[in-house]
């Protein structure tokens, strides 16, 4: 079985809005909820996920392989320069949240994940037992 037919969001989950902070607030004060987009490529030892996650850095950004669902979340948040004012900004602070299940093809204790410029590669590697073999003739 193909991880792209088990690798799908979870979207009967709608993440609750957050303050900075990390607790509930109103949607007047909320930091907007992105859900990141993503790529997926396979080898014969594994699957490759790459999602694009702008302006977050490695200390904002949370992997977490539960119960068969990967779950990535991260934060950007932008600070004003000391000595500067700002007179137009168009990049808020923001939320990313994406939920992702998969098949028992994963073998969840190796998954391994690198960010770069933005960039999160997440590797996802096959159990052996899923993994093609060839098989000698007699």
């Amino acid at each position: 079985m193909s991880l792209l037919n088990d690798l799908i969001p979870s979207l009967n989950r709608a993440p609750a809005a957050s303050c900075a902070d990390g607790s509930a607030c109103s949607a007047s004060e909320s930091i907007a909820t992105i859900r990141p987009v993503y790529d997926v490529q396979e080898t014969a030892e594994a699957y490759r996920l790459t999602v694009q996650l702008p302006g977050v850095t490695k200390d904002g950004l949370e992997l977490t392989a539960e119960n068969d669902e990967l779950r990535i979340t991260g934060r950007r948040s932008w600070t004003q320069p000391a000595g500067w004012t700002a007179l137009h900004r168009e990049t808020p602070d923001a939320a990313y949240e994406l939920v992702l299940t998969y098949d028992n093809a994963i073998d969840a204790d190796r998954i391994g994940a690198e960010l770069r410029d933005g960039v999160l590669q997440v590797t996802l590697p096959k159990h052996e037992a899923v993994k093609p073999r060839k098989i000698a003739v007699a």
